[in-house]
């Protein structure tokens, strides 16, 4: 389905448009773009120009640049002053002429599934279009709203941060009909010199790009709930007094079954995945759809067929041998925060083991949290859920701290590295334990993920040499 056509995009722009051509979306990777989709060659760590020609002879419809490279003078593009700048023009465009009900998410925590909890619900409901991955920064959220179908029903936005003053901007171009904070958190502390407090109000500048008589969603159970409430209409949590009240959670080994009050009534819904994190990101889920005029009810019925994408909570079974329980690992390795890894850990916490089986947490490097960040590894050791697991293992320089602090009957191997852990793999697991993998995207937690994974398939389930 053509998307923009040469013509439109040159509009929308003030580029050129060499050639007549039409482009089904958008893409920033030459090896991952779909044939049709325009290559943006956006200059951050390599200048995307170099990489025009590769995209175009993979299928790409169309290029947008600010220069021509060699070897592309009689190919389709769209030639503009500024890549970035003509992206968020396309952005804008494609917004303005969609009929979609736009709904904004941000929060320190919870952002991409609460994003994919809302595309899984919506899409029963219409046609939904929401962010590819976790694109939520300045050429992400443009991308998104570049790639909006006109004739969708409902799009949903993913808005990040890593400094002061790059929310409002990014609300500005979405100019949602729905915006939502899950959380405040201590995040890309080093960039904010007021704490949480600074990182509160950056999320709730979310807010100030709503259309007139938009919808602000926000989190009523935190520290600095009240800078929130300042600019919120509607609150969600577990406080008291809150317009979506979660009542009730109860965690199996494969969901979460919840109660919530609601100015609709009571509410019952079931997350096809355990964890209290995920209940309450539900619940903003089922406020915002009503906010855009979706259906509550129908929504709460899809909550049971969602489950947590890649590294973000999502479970494997690993069988290591036959006839034997497998291991239950929990793959929420994309990312971690001290909130993040605090509700990780809850759910660890709350899994349920065979007899004789552990809870094991292997715990990577929480970054951008500045001066702060040894003692908030540290202070992990007091987290409650702790008492309920058994080893903790630690990777990285930052979660030395907390290794040294451990006590010794629940103190594990550490590694510098995820390379390095890598050789102990073979020696972490036994069946039926539950294992949780947990760290910041740099420390390349995913490795251990997989070789974790690679243990399950070995022939007969035997464990494979080491190497």
């Amino acid at each position: 389905m053509t998307l923009w056509t040469a013509a439109d995009a040159a509009k929308a722009t003030g580029g050129q448009a060499m050639g007549d051509w039409s482009v089904t979306g958008f893409g920033i990777d030459s090896r991952a773009l779909e044939p049709g989709q325009m290559f943006v060659a956006l200059k951050a760590a390599r200048d995307g120009h170099d990489f025009v020609r590769m995209a175009l002879d993979a299928g790409a419809g169309a290029a947008l640049v600010s220069r021509v490279p060699e070897g592309c003078e009689n190919a389709p593009l769209l030639l503009v002053e500024d890549v970035q700048r003509a992206l968020e023009a396309l952005g804008r465009a494609g917004r303005m002429r969609t009929r979609a009900k736009v709904i904004a998410v941000t929060g320190s925590v919870g952002k991409t599934s609460t994003k994919e909890m809302l595309r899984h619900c919506l899409s029963a409901q219409g046609r939904t279009h929401a962010a590819i991955k976790s694109y939520n920064n300045h050429w992400g959220v443009p991308l998104t709203l570049a790639a909006i179908p006109a004739e969708a029903d409902f799009a949903v936005v993913e808005i990040g941060m890593n400094h002061p003053g790059e929310i409002a901007p990014l609300s500005a171009q979405a100019q949602p009909h729905v915006a939502a904070v899950m959380n405040v958190a201590p995040v890309h502390l080093e960039a904010f010199n007021d704490g949480l407090q600074g990182i509160a109000r950056e999320k709730a500048s979310i807010f100030t790009g709503l259309v007139a008589g938009g919808t602000a969603i926000w989190n009523a159970d935190l520290e600095d709930s009240d800078i929130l409430a300042e600019r919120g209409t509607t609150s969600f949590g577990r406080s008291t007094g809150v317009d979506w009240r979660l009542t009730e959670i109860k965690t199996g080994s494969d969901s979460t079954t919840c109660a919530a009050e609601t100015p609709l009534g009571e509410v019952l819904y079931r997350v096809g995945a355990p964890g209290a994190h995920f209940a309450l990101n539900a619940l903003a889920v089922l406020a915002a759809i009503h906010a855009a005029g979706g259906d509550v009810a129908r929504a709460a019925v899809s909550l049971a067929g969602w489950t947590p994408p890649e590294g973000r909570g999502k479970r494997h079974a690993v069988t290591l041998h036959p006839d034997q329980p497998a291991v239950d690992l929990i793959d929420d390795a994309y990312n971690a925060n001290p909130a993040s890894v605090g509700a990780a850990l809850d759910l660890l916490a709350a899994t349920e083991v065979p007899s004789r089986a552990r809870r094991i947490a292997i715990l990577g490097d929480m970054k951008e949290l500045g001066p702060t960040g040894p003692d908030l590894h540290a202070g992990l050791a007091d987290h409650p859920a702790m008492a309920a697991i058994d080893i903790v293992h630690t990777v990285g320089p930052l979660m030395r701290h907390l290794h040294d602090v451990l006590p010794a009957d629940h103190r594990g191997t550490h590694a510098p590295d995820s390379a390095n852990f890598v050789l102990a793999l073979r020696d972490i697991a036994r069946p039926g334990d539950a294992v949780l993998v947990k760290g910041s995207l740099s420390m390349q937690m995913t490795t251990l993920v997989e070789g974790l994974r690679a243990l399950g398939e070995a022939p007969n389930g035997a464990r494979p040499e080491k190497t």
